[in-house]
Formats: structure tokens, sequence, C-alpha cells
């Protein structure tokens, strides 16, 4: 497998979706309440809702989300290094983390969110700023009423496997729409 087409493609789709982002934010809770998972997703691609701030403070982007399915790419800094001059664990986590959390979260009906409740991650390579930018590839097995389990992989251009996971989130009615997008402190 060539590295530099599939390097300059996955630029060049990075670059069209961040052209269409607006500036990280935390989204206000009233503006999910009435979105199904691939409507929140959809809405961030339109530039109608901003992307979540970790991906900016961790250098990765979602680049694509089907209804089970989320891709992030992400970009391994010198700034993720940890102590023995490899990119942190905690890297790969988060990366993973969004990946399989939003292929959760693509399933939701409007009126439901998700957490983690489980995270294993398996690394199974080093990671350095000479990978210019890897995926993140989440991937629902199951999604019940209550529970929701995925799997993701983090990617290469050369099709190298750097780290695998599995989540398991619980499914839960978003508490926006419970109160009816009402912020109230008592």
């Amino acid at each position: 497998m060539e590295v530099d087409p599939v390097a300059a493609r996955w630029e060049a789709e990075e670059k069209a979706v961040r052209a269409r982002l607006t500036d990280p934010d935390a989204a206000p809770p009233e503006q999910l309440a009435g979105r199904s998972g691939m409507q929140v997703f959809e809405a961030i691609f339109a530039g109608e809702l901003p992307p979540p701030p970790i991906g900016d403070t961790l250098d990765f982007v979602p680049i694509h989300m089907e209804p089970g399915a989320a891709i992030f790419q992400g970009r391994p800094q010198r700034r993720h290094y940890n102590p023995l001059g490899t990119v942190h664990g905690g890297w790969f986590a988060t990366l993973l983390d969004s990946a399989v959390g939003c292929a959760v979260h693509s399933t939701l009906p409007a009126g439901r969110g998700y957490t983690t409740l489980e995270l294993k991650v398996n690394m199974l390579r080093p990671l350095s700023d000479r990978v210019a930018l890897v995926r993140a590839e989440g991937k629902v097995i199951h999604a019940g009423r209550q529970v929701a389990t995925a799997e993701g992989r983090i990617v290469g251009p050369d099709g190298k496997l750097y780290a695998h996971a599995t989540t398991t989130c619980l499914i839960f009615d978003h508490p926006a729409a419970v109160s009816g997008g009402s912020h109230a402190q008592a």
C-alpha cells in the first residue's frame, strides 16, 4: 500500500471538514435536546453546532459519521509525548474514546445520551510525530436500550495498526430532554 496517496487524500478530507466547522466549544444542551445523535453530527459538519473542544486540545477532528460508525483523524505531536519520547497512552485512549463513543451516539434517538462505562485500549506500537496522521475508526457492536458496545482502531495511512479498543456505554435520557432544556439552579 502506498503511503503518499492515502496521506494526501486524508489531508484533503481533513481540510474540507475543517473549512465547514465552527470554532470548538461545548454546544448548549438546549440545542442538543431535540436532535438525534446523527442530527447532532450533521449540525456539527454543517457548522451549525460547534465541535467539542477536546479535539482542538489534542489535535484531532471528526472526519465522517454514519449510523453506527465514526472516523476521527489525529495528528500526533511532540506536545503529546510521554517521558519516553513517544505519544502518551492517554492520547490514544482519548482519540479512541471519541471514535467509539460517537459511533454509539450516532445510533441514539433524540432525547437520549450516553457515557462511557468502560474503555479497554490495547496499544500495539508507539507513535511519534514522524507519523503525520492517524485515523481512529469506531464501529458499534451492539446498541441496546440501556447499554451499547463498540470497537475501534487507530491506523496510519500505510495501514499499520497502532491501537485497538472496546467500550461499553451507558444509554440514558438526556438531562436537557428530561428538564425541557432548562438549567435552573436550585
